[in-house]
């Protein structure tokens, strides 16, 4: 059956990421997935948890938040309910762990950076868009401590993406809200450059899937991960690019 916007069942929505789109954070990003938009900013911190205190070792943690008006109906802030939801919490270790799975943390010495995510308006696949704006602010925020001869933090590239089985039965890639809230099968996709999984996050919504269906379904998300990979390299270009991976 024909989707809504007329893409291809392996097509993903129009995307576009803006650097450099705030002022102060040492990376920051506007990602555009579709109507889906999202303001990744990485901010590094002379500190790290407890846990890593005396270790040498820095951390990478997130933040994430939906503003009020990023959807039709208002939501009131997390603030004002004095607690985070769930869905946030799972959201942030998603986030972090993403990026966690591509960066040695050990070259960063004692700092955090610290991953905020917030969404500005939401259509479908905030989480991962977060993962993906998130990425390029990283590596924006380790090109600024860097030095020529050390070894650059960021070790692989990493993006997310959503997929899932549409109500029509049929699977596609990178759903809008209205796919999404009416899915069989909801899943997220996290992978790195070099094709390997960070997270495969999938729930029969409405019925179980099979493992043919499984297949279907991550041989999308690989395609559009890689192609969303593809595009952060454009979007970095060939400095930063370079910087990825290298040591010395």
């Amino acid at each position: 059956m024909e989707r809504k916007d007329r893409r291809r069942a392996d097509q993903l929505r129009p995307y576009r990421i803006h650097r450099h789109f705030q002022k102060y954070p040492a990376g920051s990003v506007l990602i555009e997935m579709g109507n889906t938009k999202v303001i990744c900013a990485a901010s590094i911190e002379d500190r790290v948890p407890f846990f890593l205190r005396g270790t040498g070792e820095g951390w990478i943690a997130a933040e994430y938040s939906l503003l009020p008006s990023a959807t039709g109906t208002r939501s009131q802030r997390e603030a004002v309910r004095g607690r985070q939801s769930g869905r946030t919490q799972e959201i942030e270790r998603l986030i972090g762990r993403s990026l966690r799975s591509v960066f040695d943390t050990k070259a960063i010495g004692e700092r955090t950076i610290m991953i905020d995510c917030d969404v500005i308006q939401a259509d479908g696949g905030t989480r991962t868009a977060s993962v993906t704006g998130a990425f390029v602010a990283l590596v924006e925020a380790c090109a600024t401590f860097y030095e020529k001869g050390g070894i650059f933090p960021v070790r692989d590239f990493v993006s997310a993406v959503s997929v899932g089985i549409r109500a029509c039965g049929d699977p596609a890639l990178d759903l809008c809200y209205e796919e999404d809230s009416q899915a069989i099968v909801d899943m997220n996709v996290a992978m790195t450059g070099a094709g390997n999984f960070v997270e495969v996050q999938g729930t029969g919504e409405g019925r179980p899937f099979s493992r043919a269906e499984l297949n279907q379904l991550l041989q999308l998300g690989e395609q559009g991960c890689r192609e969303l990979i593809s595009y952060q390299k454009d979007v970095l270009g060939g400095e930063l690019v370079w910087l990825v991976g290298r040591e010395g």
